[in-house]
């Protein structure tokens, strides 16, 4: 009798778990279907582009079922945002005369300063056909009231307050954790400044590590405090003795009284704000659109026939050999990519490339054929890099060839240097009582094994080929700048720029967005006609939902929406065995806020 209760109750609950596994699938085909069969939008007069700014943004957004579930399963309001989609979205409502203007309505937005940077350049560009652009908040974050300063006018609530603090960067440490657990991370390295390692083997930072974070979170807030300057007639000493009182802690008329804002109201009266801005009369209808349906306005420009393509390759995340290997976060897949490109490079209807770089490195190994990809495809045709938040290490290396580098000022680029690290899980096996054994026939036929440190002679082998790697990663980005190796080494050493810096080096070209890099491909083509299109080609609903493990998803979703900024600490330390040995990249987690 107990053997049947026990196979009915197991019973049972399989049933109940394939339910609740297929109750989320049959949400996600319906959300699929739903999202998939979105009209065309038609714009009306009197209509009003809203930037209704609260969740993550991503270089290119996910599939939007897949974002109805993940509110679904976390139980927040959050959304995810395409960089492009947001910029495309600006160029549209810049083109279209029934569009008079743009509403900024600014919660919060999980990005860094490069991607805000992006936008705002964009908001500035519409702001140029006459056209008005207005933000609101109840309470403004630091990031997005720079993104909203740009703003002809900034809106508050009158019990709100505006975030203005300045920059700090304060990176988590788990050297003891990894000691108090028996786990000792050995460590080999090329490069003063090559900080990826430290938080594994130190417990703050190295006076090197200190003096580049502190470089470049001021060249970032310096671009910062410019932006905000420019726009709001502030000037920079203001702005940072207003930093320096916290001014969120006062009411919200000390930010009006300082320029930051430019009224205080409540934001059900915004609407009707908005009408008098436009000339609407007070019984007419505003239509407000949201970010959805511009997406779906088609673009106001006629079809090009010439079938020229200048193409734009997002190479987003972290670089990998094999997919799978961080998790649920995206990657690079270097095969993959370096597949792609051959495809680029072989047809002959692509012109240009625009590679759109947002790493911060990963495998050396996958770093170099990746490499090796552009510089095949650079032999055959212009290839242009436009670097998002990150084109750092791994992402500098793939950079480096390109015929021309663009960033934006506040990219984090640079940090030339290689590393490597291997665990030993000794301390952890005697704490829980394992013991280990070995048979073997040579000196090094054990190497690799775990549950021991390595020897002096496995150490030194070891940092002969990290030593190999950071030359080799030396010699490319010298070929590919067209600089001494000499030259190189003074700026390398892992030390981490920002754009701004990275050009006065010579790491950069020019300053922009990935608009500028499309007009750099288009003048290096030669050609006048042409279309931009974007690969990889965004999979369609079926081939995520076929593509994508659904448990998988919903375990990651969880855990982002129950540890916020700390679920890439976790993820890390979950997926640290999956990564390779060998290095390019920058920390993990960079924690600038």
């Amino acid at each position: 009798m107990k053997d049947f209760f026990k196979f009915t109750l197991a019973t049972v609950t399989g049933i109940v778990l394939s339910g609740i596994v297929l109750f989320f699938i049959g949400i996600l085909v319906i959300a699929g279907i739903v999202s998939s069969s979105e009209p065309e939008t038609v714009v009306k007069k009197n209509s009003v582009m809203t930037l209704d700014l609260n969740g993550m943004l991503e270089e290119r957004a996910q599939e939007s079922a897949f974002n109805f579930v993940s509110k679904l399963v976390s139980g927040d309001d959050e959304n995810t945002y395409g960089l492009d989609d947001i910029l495309s979205s600006i160029k549209k409502a810049k083109e279209n005369e029934n569009i008079k203007g743009i509403y900024i309505q600014a919660s919060r937005l999980g990005t860094t300063y490069a991607s805000l940077q992006a936008i705002r350049s964009a908001l500035a560009d519409f702001k140029e056909s006459g056209k008005f652009v207005v933000a609101y908040s109840d309470n403004y974050t630091q990031g997005m009231y720079y993104l909203s300063s740009v703003a002809d006018k900034v809106l508050l609530n009158p019990k709100g307050m505006i975030e203005w603090r300045g920059i700090a960067s304060a990176p988590l440490f788990y050297k003891d954790l990894l000691q108090k657990l028996g786990i000792e991370m050995q460590v080999f390295k090329v490069g003063t400044y090559k900080s990826a390692v430290e938080p594994f083997i130190a417990t703050e930072m190295s006076p090197a590590n200190r003096e580049q974070v502190s470089e470049y979170i001021n060249s970032i807030w310096g671009q910062v405090v410019k932006g905000v300057s420019d726009s709001r007639k502030i000037t920079p000493d203001s702005l940072n003795a207003y930093a320096d009182r916290m001014l969120m802690f006062y009411p919200a008329e000390e930010s009006v009284k300082c320029g930051l804002a430019d009224t205080l109201i409540y934001k059900n009266d915004v609407k009707e704000y908005l009408k008098k801005l436009a000339d609407i009369k007070k019984d007419d209808r505003i239509r407000m659109l949201g970010l959805n349906d511009m997406i779906n306005v088609k673009k106001n420009v006629p079809k090009d026939k010439s079938g020229n393509i200048i193409a734009v390759y997002y190479a987003v995340g972290e670089i990998v050999d094999a997919a799978g290997s961080v998790g649920d976060e995206q990657a690079i897949v270097s095969g993959k990519m370096s597949r792609d490109l051959q495809k680029l490079q072989d047809d002959d209807d692509v012109k240009a490339v625009v590679i759109r770089v947002n790493s911060p490195g990963g495998s050396a190994f996958g770093s170099e054929q990746i490499w090796h990809a552009v510089k095949e495809l650079k032999a055959k045709k212009p290839v242009i890099v436009s670097m998002g938040d990150y084109a750092a290490s791994g992402g500098y290396y793939i950079s480096c060839v390109a015929d021309t580098i663009v960033a934006e000022p506040t990219t984090l680029t640079g940090s030339i240097g290689i590393f490597g690290i291997i665990p030993s899980f000794k301390g952890l096996s005697e704490k829980v009582g394992l013991t280990y054994d070995v048979v073997k026939t040579n000196k090094f036929s054990d190497f690799g094994n775990l549950m021991r440190p390595l020897n002096s002679e496995e150490k030194t082998l070891l940092q002969m080929m990290v030593t190999e790697g950071y030359n080799t990663f030396v010699g490319r980005c010298a070929e590919g700048r067209h600089m001494t190796k000499e030259a190189i080494e003074k700026i390398a050493e892992g030390r981490v720029w920002t754009g701004e810096t990275a050009q006065e080096l010579g790491l950069v070209d020019e300053l922009g967005g990935i608009d500028k890099a499309l007009d750099i491909a288009v003048k290096k083509a030669g050609i006048e006609a042409y279309s931009v299109v974007s690969y990889p080609a965004k999979e369609s609903f079926l081939d995520v939902l076929l593509s994508t493990q659904t448990t998988s998803y919903m375990e990651s979703q969880l855990l982002k929406s129950k540890l916020g900024d700390y679920y890439k600490n976790f993820n890390l330390l979950k997926n640290l065995g999956e990564r390779p040995t060998i290095q390019a990249r920058v920390p993990f987690e960079l924690n600038i806020k």
